[in-house]
């Protein structure tokens, strides 16, 4: 297997850097996450708000590395460079998000920029996507945040972290919660050798992640 990168990398940018290096079997960087999906009167999907509160020790490492007057805080500057490297490092990865209309990826516009805060010493990153054309709820559309390597664990607590405004009439949502080991029994042919060597060459992780699933009739 690829050699792993240490997290407790000393370069500003390889410290965030390593939120999509190629990982081995389970997680280094953990996360709390909250989704609020925004509807409008026309039915279409108009923005997705993402806010993820990363564990204490990632958190110290990313203030150590980007604390760059030492006074043990990360001012507005700071807190913009490591908002900026974030913002860099996981554009190839789409922003650990998914979304399928009635099991068709759907394209998703990349956020314009990400915002970084320091709360009771744990970073916070927070952005908005929207998608690339009009998304409108009819059938089947999920929602789901993942890291594709492996590498990060991006967790909704409760099911409520997932939420939906303005839902329109004839939809309902559900919060997806897949067990690991029926997913791989479920899709044990196409977990290959190859998949774990090489885990950013796919995106079959997704089979594990959270997800919100809205359903709506086509007439509703």
């Amino acid at each position: 297997m690829p050699v792993r990168k240490s997290i407790l990398v000393k370069t500003a940018t390889a410290t965030l850097m390593a939120l999509t290096a190629p990982a081995l079997s389970h997680p280094h960087i953990f996360a709390e996450a909250r989704l609020d999906i925004t509807i409008g009167k026309d039915r279409n999907v108009e923005a997705l708000h993402h806010v993820w509160r990363f564990d204490d020790l990632f958190s110290s490492t990313v203030l150590v590395e980007f604390d760059k007057n030492q006074d043990m805080a990360l001012d507005a500057d700071e807190l913009k460079d490591v908002a900026d490297t974030v913002h860099a490092s996981l554009a190839d990865y789409n922003y650990f998000q998914t979304v399928t209309h009635d099991g068709k990826d759907v394209d998703m516009r990349a956020p314009d920029r990400l915002i970084a805060d320091f709360v009771d010493n744990q970073l916070i990153i927070l952005f908005e996507t929207k998608p690339d054309a009009a998304l409108t709820l009819d059938g089947k559309v999920d929602f789901a945040v993942y890291d594709p390597t492996f590498y990060t664990a991006i967790d909704f607590l409760e099911d409520a972290y997932m939420a939906v405004e303005a839902m329109p009439d004839g939809c309902s949502r559900a919060v997806i919660r897949p067990d690991a080991e029926e997913a791989i029994a479920q899709n044990q042919q196409t977990l290959t050798e190859a998949f774990f060597n090489d885990p950013t060459g796919n995106d079959l992780s997704k089979i594990f992640a959270t997800r919100l699933e809205i359903t709506c009739g086509r007439d509703s």
